[in-house]
């Protein structure tokens, strides 16, 4: 090490035991700008003062004997708002001045911060960021008020930081160097980027499915997610940066106008999930009420004085995310299928805006979960809510095919009818008549069902005609058909090339597949049914009259027949 620099290093010792001895008795941590240890914070290294006029010029507040400055404090919340001024004075001890350094406030939503600097001859050059400017007009366009620092490598330099909020500050200051900012940066980025890409991704989704599926719940999901991802891109700076950069105006008001609105557009759409129509109309009027409020009360926002718009936004969020939980709660304890699972998306958003809100309020000093509490909370929330559109999608489309195909389906069993067996007994005869080979048809009806009723009750008698379904349909193969003709009675397609002893064996084997006992049953609670069957296709009649002379055949047994299968001769 030469003289020289050696010199500079004790200059700088020098000075800074000077300002150390001129500071308050209590020992504070030196500010140290080492490239090795970034970020550094200010700690209690500064002085802070609120000026309750907000008129006081930077000369005076640099020259003005009288100001009780108070050490900083990390963490601390001060209660400015609008027409206060927090001023903020340190130095900066020698650095290195290899790289540039910035003074960085993690916080976008602050309205101005004025760093000044003085220049040689003696002059306060000011720098200012914050969202009342266009951020393309800040020193450095950035996120939040990132503000250039001129440090020395010989002498300590002087400082003097205004802010101007209409709520309390609490932001940590914080110095950083060049490199350590693009490196940090890109880090951000790459998680701002993977959120804001599952958000649009989602948008996307929920667009498309609504058209396609004709489904107004994934539209409501589609603009509630769309202004979310907006909210938090007021609120983390991004749509500043890049969205609005030439809109301070806007910029100012967006990260309390937005999350208002997102939670209206969540109200309505937490409404459609729990078919909140159907289940209260009341109760739906309120959420939509509530939804259709976020209108007025974001213009409100955007209208009354800065200081003013925590009174408004905080208690209609806190009032809105309320009602929603209570109303989803209400329709889980009513069997809604959806809302357990709706609940617990919402849960992660509620716990993760409560930091931000706590922020506003001035109850916690800004930090990560403050401003990232609500991303993570969302971005666990946006799969789990398209999961439950997706499945409730599901279950509707299935709900309409059975409706439509009432006409055709047994309900209770959802085997083919009546109508459908025949044509499709028409089909198999055309079919095995044009290719040469014989399959057969059955007619089984279920014998027991008074004895049953009068066994084991009415509630069995309505279950053992589906048990029978089951039976016959495990019987069945894939090319095979089953269907419910009558209450009691069922009918199988069995689809050739039948040999007489396959089709000899059909009846008995269904016989016996019915008589088996059916698991946690009692031993006698079965099925006897008999069997009527027969080959087809045949010259003398049409699918038509062949099931209705089997239908014949089982109707003349008599009751207290021990035979249970029957062949029709064609």
């Amino acid at each position: 090490m030469g003289l020289k620099e050696s010199g500079r290093r004790l200059l700088g010792i020098v000075l800074l035991l000077v300002t150390v001895a001129a500071a308050p008795v209590e020992a504070r941590t030196v500010l140290e700008l080492d490239p090795a240890r970034q970020p550094v914070q200010l700690q209690d290294w500064g002085d802070a003062w609120i000026d309750t006029t907000g008129e006081t010029l930077v000369d005076n507040v640099a020259s003005d004997t009288r100001i009780e400055w108070a050490p900083t404090r990390q963490g601390a919340i001060y209660p400015v708002t609008t027409g206060k001024s927090l001023w903020i004075r340190f130095t900066i001890p020698p650095a290195p001045d290899a790289e540039r350094w910035y003074l960085e406030i993690p916080y976008p939503s602050v309205n101005r911060a004025t760093l000044y600097t003085p220049d040689s001859v003696g002059q306060w050059l000011p720098q200012s960021a914050g969202d009342t400017l266009a951020v393309a007009d800040w020193p450095v366009p950035h996120r939040h008020p990132l503000l250039p620092v001129v440090v020395s490598a010989e002498e300590p330099r002087k400082f003097l930081l205004r802010i101007d909020n209409p709520h309390s500050f609490s932001a940590p200051l914080t110095f950083v160097s060049e490199s350590y900012l693009s490196r940090h940066e890109q880090r951000t980025s790459l998680i701002l980027g993977i959120y804001f890409g599952l958000a649009g991704l989602a948008v996307a989704v929920g667009a498309l499915s609504a058209v396609s599926l004709r489904d107004g719940a994934y539209g409501l999901y589609a603009a509630s997610v769309a202004l979310m991802g907006l909210a938090q891109a007021a609120m983390t700076g991004i749509g500043g940066l890049h969205l609005w950069p030439h809109w301070p105006a806007w910029n100012d008001v967006s990260s309390m106008v937005l999350p208002v609105l997102a939670v209206g557009s969540l109200l309505w759409f937490f409404a459609a999930v729990v078919s909140m129509p159907e289940r209260s109309r009341k109760l739906n009027l309120v959420l939509i009420g509530l939804a259709l409020l976020s209108a007025p009360v974001a213009l409100g926002v955007m209208l009354v004085e800065p200081s003013l718009r925590l009174r408004l936004m905080v208690p209609y969020i806190v009032v809105a995310s309320s009602v929603a939980v209570t109303a989803v709660l209400w329709a889980a304890r009513r069997g809604d299928r959806y809302a357990p699972g709706l609940m617990a998306g919402m849960l992660p958003v509620i716990v993760g805006s409560a930091f931000p809100l706590a922020r506003l309020w001035g109850l916690i000093p800004v930090s990560f979960w403050t401003m990232h509490g609500m991303q993570v909370g969302i971005a666990i929330e946006l799969p789990v809510l398209l999961v439950i559109l997706m499945v409730r999608s599901q279950q509707r489309r299935e709900h309409n095919r059975r409706i439509h195909g009432l006409d055709r389906i047994d309900p209770a069993t959802g085997l083919i009818n009546g109508q459908v067996f025949v044509e499709r007994l028409a089909r198999m005869m055309a079919r095995s008549e044009r290719l040469k080979y014989q399959s057969a048809v059955l007619v089984i009806d279920l014998v027991n069902i008074d004895q049953v009723r009068r066994t084991f009750g009415a509630r069995s008698a309505e279950e053992l005609p589906l048990r029978v379904a089951g039976r016959l349909l495990s019987a069945a193969r894939e090319i095979d058909g089953v269907a419910r003709l009558s209450e009691l009675r069922f009918g199988m397609l069995v689809e050739g090339p039948l040999t007489a002893e396959d089709a000899a064996s059909a009846g008995p084997r269904i016989v016996a597949r019915c008589l088996m006992p059916f698991k946690n049953k009692p031993i006698d609670w079965v099925a006897q049914v008999r069997v009527a069957q027969t080959l087809v296709p045949t010259q003398r009649a049409d699918a038509q009259q062949v099931i209705d002379r089997l239908s014949a055949l089982l109707n003349n047994v008599a009751p207290d027949s021990k035979r249970a299968v029957f062949t029709l001769t064609s």
